[in-house]
């Protein structure tokens, strides 16, 4: 499977609890950190839910 890279670029203050606990359970903790993840529905259905807050890089 492919790898992505995951980097919360937007801070989720005043942002919905379920999309809070979405970023954490990506791995991201501050702002500007990355993730490398291995690719797959469940992932992409997280990214899809914060996709405001994040970006997503092809490894």
């Amino acid at each position: 499977m492919a790898k992505i890279q995951i980097t919360l670029t937007r801070s989720v203050i005043g942002r919905p609890e379920t999309q809070r606990k979405t970023v954490e359970a990506l791995g991201l903790k501050k702002m500007h950190s990355s993730v490398v993840v291995e690719d797959n529905d469940a992932i992409r259905g997280q990214i899809n839910k914060v996709s405001h807050l994040v970006t997503v890089e092809e490894k």
